[in-house]
Formats: C-alpha cells, structure tokens, sequence
C-alpha cells in the first residue's frame, strides 16, 4: 500500500534523445540493445520513480508487423518486462505498457478486430510472464478499442491490476466524441482497477480532464506530455521543462490524482522534480492498493500531533468551544511599528481573545509579519496569528519561514494562497506561488506530525501549530471554493476564518454547504467607513459582495462620524444574527482604527 505512486516519464523520446534512429522498432531494443533500454529504466528509479513502464508500448503484432517482425509479440514483451523488472528491484513496481494496435473501429473488419483481440491477450500475458505486477493500457483515443485490449488483457491475466488510460483531444472529447465523465463511468463499468489521461496537449489539458474524470471515485493517474513538439535546429523538442511539472504535479495531487507521470517528451529531470512533489504533498491518509505485494521503501514514522488544546491559548479557546474574537492588526508601512503595536495591546485590554497580522494584504509592502509577531511576543506576551501565504517564498524560504516561527514562540497560523502582485503597489514584483494553501497546509501539517517536505524526520521533534485557513463566501464560483476548502480540510487545515461578509443569507447557507467539515469558523466582519469604501469593497476586491441596500444606506448616511457610526451598527446587525452558528469573529477595522472593532463588539454585548 502506498499513499501516491510517481509513474516514469517517455521512453520513446527518450530513446530518440539518446541517439537512435527514428526508424528503428524501439521495442526490437529490448532483444538488441537492452543496454540503453536498461539505463533508462535505472535513470527514472534513480530520479524517484515508484512505477516504470516496460518498453512495450507498440510490442503488438499490428505495429510490429510494420517492421516485419510481428512474430515478436511475446519474445519482444517478456524481454521488455524482464528488462524493466532488474532495473526496479524490490521497491518498485513495473507497469507492462500496452498501447494501441492503429486499427479504427468501424473501419476494421471483424477479423482484424478479432486479431486485435488476441494480440493484446498474447502480450498482457507476456508481460506478467516477465515480471510485470500489473497493466496500463494507455494512450487510446478510441473507446472500442480500449474495450478490446482491456477485455483481451484481463481475460489472458485475470490476477493483475489494470489501469486503463485514454488521451483526449484539444476539445477534451475522445475520437467517438465521449465526454471525461462518460469515459470514466465507462472504465468503471468495465471494471478497470484505476482510470487516467495521459499524452495529449500537455500538462494543463491533462489536469483539467483528471478533475473531471474523478466522477468515477477510481485511483486516478495523470501522464501528459511536456507540452507539444517544436523543431529547434532540425530536432522536435518538448519545452515543458522540470520545473513546470513540478507545479503539474502539485495541482495534480491537489485534485485528488493517486498517480503522477509523464508521457512523451518528460525526461528523469521531470521525473525527479514530480517525486519531490510526491513526498512533499502525499496524504498519508490516502492509499492506493495494487494486489500484487511489493516490498515499499522505508518511510520516516508519522508523530502524533500535539492535542489541540495543549498548542496555544487560543488553541484551548477553539477547542474548548468558546465564542472567540480576533482583530486584524497591520503594522503601517515603513519603520514605525508602534501605533499597531499599542492597539494590538489596547485590544486584548479590552477582552479582545486574539489579534491576527496579515502577510502583505492586497500586496501591499510593508514589515516582515512575522517581525511584528515576534515584538508583540517580547514586548507585551501577545500570542497572535500569524498569516502564511504562498506568494512570495519559494518552498525552501516557507520552510524556513515556518522553522524559524516556531522558534520564535508563534503557534497560530491562518494559511492562505496570498494576493498576487499585480494588485498592489509594485505590479512588476514576481510571484512564487510553489505552494498554494493547500500545499502549504499540508507542510505545516506533516510538520505538527515531524517530518519535513522531503519526508525527513525534524530534528528536535515536531511542531505544535494551529492551523486556520480562509474562506471566502462570496467567490464568484462557490461549489469550486467550498471544493477547495474540502482539500484544505484533508490537508490540515483545523479552523475557517471568513472573508468580510455583509450578507446574512449568503454565510447561512456556506454554513449549511460545510456543515460536514465539522470544521469552527470565525466569521469576517469589516465595519464600514464611508460610501466611498463600500463601493471600492464592492467593486474592485474580489470575493466582496456587499449588498444594494447597505451601500445604498451608507450612501443616505452624511459622512464623517455619522457613516462611521452607521457602519458599526451594519456589521453588529449581521454578527448578532450569525453569532449562534459561527464560533467567533473575525474583524478587519480599516485603516488601523481599532476601536471601531471595540464599538463592533460592544454593541453586541448590549
């Protein structure tokens, strides 16, 4: 049992790369040349691979045929398997790769169709015949003729697993129009043991497909090209480089895919980089079986979590059960950090439970977060939230960042994607984003269990954070936000913490859609300040809705302190109506005033 499985990349291109002609069988190499066959299996183990495909793919009699040597069907394929199976050793599998034959059904007369049959079934038996612990019928654009070949495989090896693969056209259909779902529901019906996509356009089509093929609940694997061939100086190359499936890959786990590869033009590189996402993202929780008993690698023993209650006092509140209340504090742009300093402490005077520091909201410049954390620990023994957000450290710099708060005292943190650069005050500034919340979620996660993204064990032991992620009720595509929040869920993530929200019945019903998390949440609030402000709000921040009738009451309501005191009494309204369904508040005074939160809260204590 294994909780991801990383597939090697092409053969074929690879072949090509490493000098052989084009028009030499590749499958005739495992009997001529299994020299270079061999390497190129020990490369792909050596670069992380958990799953290598024998060099069978067009080992049928149709395809040999072309060559002259479709009499090779089972010396070819037992050779092919036996090659791959030395290369893998104990702890890996080998995947005996069957492709298609060329015919088209609906063209193909019954008899070839009949030969198809028993080419297929001659070839699955070679395999396991040579070692193979199970099948993947891959890159088939036709339905049919997946039938024949996965009916003629099981028939012939009716104990291996099989995965049957299809490659999809630009239009996200296979050759006889079939939708991702219905291929899917189909393979299920036939009684494939795990479904995918592989070859096509490349990465991002592959992804987008997989999403959709997960409507058959099978393990699910993922094998695109590295985007499509161009020729540079005579030769075809494939410009979809490591890095780049490195970010496949993430997504592609993030989805719920069980196993990641490459097809044509992916190389050991590509590989190396997909088997670090793999260790860094796997959920151990997950599990994909293959019946056939493989000897697994050693694998560093998980801790146990520090009980939630025992992390911070926050953390007991949560646990607890208590109606908790966190402010937003920022420290303003520049060297000064003590007015949000001094309302930080001011706040937590006046039964404020927690204070919470963004990690450059609406990215905007300004002071580390994590330095405001660490001088409202030394100066005042505040314990706040400390926001973590993908954008602008690299998986390296998020592990220091999250090592190096630990250290610092800091146990709360709320994770989130970040906004990207283009909305703040320097557009031309790079984004990082080498993990999503997700991904960083289930870092610190796997940290509060001891074990590093490598899958290492930490020295010193393990981290105690709790962990709260976002939310924003108002997303413009609800079902894929609450879909997230599932994954940020199996990630890790313990607590909800709300986008502003100005609408009662839009946050019942997200509170009835996530009912099933059994997750706390702490719902945004942000007092209004002005006409002015609602319409920005409205407007131009995403994942703010704020209804007609509140900005048309804001826009009756003379400015000044009269508006102020009029978006005080708009934010207690829609607190007081949810406070019995939420486990707190979350509130985001604007431009540091924050005793409009103090007004906020006591207004509902009245």
């Amino acid at each position: 049992m294994r909780s991801l499985l990383v597939f090697d990349g092409a053969m074929g291109s690879l072949l090509y790369e490493r000098g052989v002609f084009v028009m030499q069988n590749f499958e005739q190499l495992n009997v001529t040349r299994p020299d270079i066959v061999s390497k190129i299996h020990e490369d792909y183990v050596a670069a992380g691979a958990q799953v290598i495909e024998t060099n069978t793919y067009g080992a049928n009699a149709f395809r040999l045929d072309r060559h002259g040597l479709g009499d090779q069907v089972r010396a070819y394929n037992v050779a092919g398997a036996q090659l791959a199976r030395r290369a893998a050793g104990e702890d890996v599998w080998v995947a005996g790769s069957i492709g298609p034959s060329g015919l088209v059904p609906g063209v193909a007369t019954k008899m070839e169709l009949d030969l198809a049959f028993a080419t297929f079934a001659e070839q699955a038996a070679a395999l396991v015949e040579g070692g193979a612990d199970l099948l993947i019928i891959e890159t088939f654009r036709h339905l049919e003729e997946l039938r024949i070949a996965f009916e003629a495989a099981r028939q012939a090896t009716p104990a291996t697993p099989i995965i049957a693969s299809m490659t999809f056209d630009p239009s996200e259909t296979v050759a006889d129009g079939s939708s991702a779902e219905q291929v899917a529901l189909t393979l299920r019906e036939w009684g494939a043991d795990a479904i995918g996509v592989n070859c096509g356009d490349g990465p991002q089509i592959a992804l987008t497909i997989a999403e959709r093929m997960r409507v058959a609940g099978l393990p699910l694997c993922v094998q695109p090209n590295a985007g499509l061939p161009r020729t540079v100086d005579g030769r075809l190359l494939y410009m979809a480089t490591p890095e780049y499936f490195d970010v496949f890959a993430r997504r592609t786990i993030q989805i719920g895919a069980t196993m990641v590869g490459g097809c044509c033009g992916t190389t050991p590189e590509h590989v190396k980089w997909m088997a670090k996402s793999g260790r860094m993202l796997a959920d151990k929780r997950t599990t994909v079986a293959m019946t056939t008993p493989v000897a697994t690698a050693e694998v560093t023993p998980l801790l146990e979590p520090t009980p939630r209650a025992e992390r911070s006092a926050f953390a007991a509140k949560i646990a607890a059960g208590k109606f908790v209340v966190s402010v937003e504090v920022n420290p303003a742009p520049g060297l000064d950090a003590s007015k949000a300093l001094q309302g930080a402490k001011m706040l937590l005077d006046h039964g404020v439970d927690i204070v919470n520091v963004a990690d450059a909201p609406r990215a905007m410049a300004r002071m580390s977060n994590m330095a405001f954390c660490a001088l409202l620990l030394e100066r005042y023994g505040i314990q706040p939230i400390m926001h973590v957000c993908g954008r602008d450290r690299n998986l390296l710099g998020q592990m220091a960042h999250l090592l190096g708060a630990h250290a610092l005292g800091i146990r709360n943190l709320v994770i989130i994607t970040g906004d990207p650069p283009k909305v703040g005050d320097y557009p031309e500034a790079t984004a990082v984003y080498d993990l999503d919340a997700i991904g960083l979620l289930q870092m610190a996660s796997n940290m509060n269990r001891g074990v590093d993204p490598a899958g290492k064990p930490l020295s010193g032991g393990k981290t105690s954070f709790l962990l709260a992620t976002g939310l924003e009720p108002g997303a413009a595509d609800l079902d894929k936000e609450i879909y997230r929040l599932e994954r940020k869920k199996a990630a890790g993530a313990e607590l909800i913490m709300t986008q502003p929200i100005f609408q009662t019945d839009l946050l019942e019903n997200v509170l009835r859609r996530i009912e099933h998390l059994g997750l706390p949440v702490l719902v945004g609030v942000l007092p209004l300040v002005s006409h002015k402000n609602a319409e920005f709000l409205h407007n131009e921040v995403p994942g703010m809705q704020i209804p007609a009738e509140i900005r048309e009451r804001m826009r009756k309501t003379p400015g000044g302190e009269a508006a102020r005191k009029e978006g005080v009494q708009i934010a207690r309204e829609m607190l007081f109506v949810v406070r019995d369904r939420v486990q707190g508040a979350y509130l985001m005074p604007p431009l540091g005033r924050y005793e409009l939160a103090l007004e906020v809260l006591d207004g509902l204590k009245r």
